[in-house]
């Protein structure tokens, strides 16, 4: 939910636009917080702090909410997309690479120093767009939240310097893999 003027892209019966006032957050919520891999338990509260502070994208058929992605960055140097998903029965249909190209073509969204995301599985997808390994994986950190409320499987059985495998609280539930596109799309 940011100040930039909102864009849509149109394919037969399907819209993708960036105007925060179409999105559909319970669903947004849901299936990043009860179907997803990496935000098992986010409460809706985080949500909707995080669509306020990304540029988002929803992704409809007939103007329901069907998929989702959004993009945090400066606007100048760095991106970040996230939360990308596909609802399970509209998976397929090469979405989730139409969504992929409307994020990277935005014309707010161009000539950055670097793009970033992370997957568990869909690697394949997100190299078709350029997309590669950290090229200097040892100069990147990372800071988990010990006071974090969700339970990502990213964090299980985790360890770092001076951490024990159960020094985040990541709960027992797991999600369905979700950075959800289409295996036959890769």
């Amino acid at each position: 939910m940011t100040s930039v003027p909102h864009r849509e892209w149109t394919r037969n019966e399907y819209t993708i636009s960036t105007d925060d006032v179409r999105l559909n957050i319970p669903i947004i919520h849901d299936f990043i917080a009860n179907h997803s891999y990496w935000g098992q338990g986010r409460k809706i509260e985080v949500v909707e702090r995080a669509l306020e502070n990304s540029l988002n994208f929803g992704l409809y058929k007939n103007n329901q909410q069907i998929g989702f992605a959004r993009v945090v960055t400066d606007f100048a140097t760095f991106a970040w997309v996230a939360d990308v998903f596909i609802l399970e029965g509209h998976r397929g249909e090469g979405l989730s690479k139409w969504l992929m190209e409307s994020i990277l073509s935005h014309p707010e969204l161009q000539r950055f120093r670097r793009w970033v995301l992370a997957t568990k599985d869909a690697q394949e997808l997100y190299r078709k767009f350029g997309f590669n390994e950290l090229k200097r994986p040892e100069r990147w950190m990372e800071r988990p939240d010990p006071d974090m409320q969700e339970s990502p499987d990213y964090w299980q059985d985790a360890t770092g310097p001076g951490q024990s495998a159960g020094a985040v609280d990541t709960g027992s539930r797991q999600g369905q893999s979700a950075e959800a596109v289409d295996r036959s799309e890769s």
